[in-house]
């Protein structure tokens, strides 16, 4: 039977129900469902214990609370950072130093968290001088996104303004920053915040972090000029120049706001453990451009949402706790990411081929 159309405005024009499609967040929602029943099912079937649903005869909830607090806290911190890379994405580039800056930033934040004493005794782990200790939660809050804002501005200028591929920038970034860390402290951990420093990541504050964050980049993507530049630029960057969009300038304000983000994600990691090691935020810029392609983020430019990208971090959340709760081992974790990860681009480059072949 074929598709009714209707005629309307000058000169005939027809809309072709046809040629309609969902929204590409519903699309991952969908997909999100599906694996939640997959493991739902697995759970049932191989352990006896429901994955999604509270079993326990004294249970005062039907869902288990427990493990979706899990679930969104474990991604909520690379959450964070991949707010940033859907950014950077949708306007064509990529950013691989952002784990590396975490890192750093996180090593250089805590520093100025540090208590004097420990237990009535000077502290062991002591950075800086003696008088830069016990400082206002806010002077290491502003001193780490500093870090952060100094890689982000360097990573757009050199991609802006000497116009080598993002790659090369980003990976440069990635190992400076890393080596940064480690000499900071000569490799040492560094221990002992303030309580106002500690208080950052405590409980699920790392998950309104991340969700107050994903909200308000979402409306600034989705409602502000720079959000339209944003887009225009992954589009097609000739014609956003040609229509008068400061490309280089908007370049580099989209990676330093990406390593703020990601400083920022470093601040509450670095909270929630209590210490900052050098070695912190290791591939976390690895998954948080998976959580991209998974929430539906064209790697070409100039498609995708956060709303996408929180739906794509809570698929891997969603993986990570079904394989614990499965007792499968942590291996096959990864190599899951990695068939999803190819996958999902796999799926956008059809999505990109039918596109054009429906224009």
């Amino acid at each position: 039977m074929a598709q009714p159309t209707t005629t309307h405005g000058i000169g005939g024009l027809t809309f072709d129900a046809s040629r309609r499609h969902r929204p590409p967040e519903l699309n991952v929602f969908l997909a999100l469902v599906l694996i939640v029943v997959v493991f739902e099912a697995l759970g049932r079937l191989l352990m006896g214990d429901s994955f999604l649903f509270n079993t326990r005869p004294n249970a005062t909830s039907i869902f288990n609370t427990a493990r979706l607090s899990i679930i969104i806290l474990q991604v909520s911190i690379v959450g964070i950072i991949a707010i940033g890379v859907t950014q950077v994405i949708i306007s064509g580039g990529i950013d691989l130093s952002s784990g590396s800056v975490v890192g750093a930033t996180a090593m250089v934040a805590m520093s100025f968290a540090q208590v004097s004493v420990v237990n009535g005794q000077p502290n062991p782990k002591m950075m800086l001088p003696e008088g830069w200790q016990d400082l206002w939660v806010m002077v290491p809050v502003v001193v780490g996104l500093g870090c952060g804002l100094i890689a982000g501005l360097i990573n757009g200028s050199l991609i802006a303004y000497t116009k080598i591929p993002p790659f090369i920038a980003t990976l440069g970034m990635m190992v400076t920053a890393r080596g940064f860390a480690r000499w900071w402290s000569q490799g040492e951990p560094i221990s002992f915040p303030t309580a106002g420093y500690a208080a950052i990541g405590k409980g699920m504050m790392p998950v309104f972090i991340f969700l107050a964050l994903a909200i308000l980049f979402h409306l600034i993507l989705r409602y502000t000029v720079y959000g339209k530049h944003t887009y225009a630029i992954g589009s097609n960057e000739a014609a956003a120049r040609m229509s008068g969009i400061k490309v280089d300038r908007h370049k580099v304000m989209i990676y330093a706001i990406a390593s703020l983000l990601a400083a920022g994600a470093a601040i509450v990691l670095s909270s929630k453990n209590l210490t900052a090691q050098a070695g912190m935020g290791v591939m976390y810029e690895l998954d948080a451009i998976a959580m991209t392609v998974i929430g539906g983020v064209s790697l070409s430019g100039g498609r995708g949402s956060i709303l996408g990208t929180v739906l794509g971090a809570l698929i891997f959340g969603v993986i990570i706790s079904g394989f614990t709760f499965l007792k499968l081992d942590a291996y096959y974790q990864e190599m899951v990411k990695g068939a999803i990860i190819v996958g999902a681009v796999v799926l956008d480059q059809w999505r990109q081929r039918r596109s054009a072949a429906r224009m």
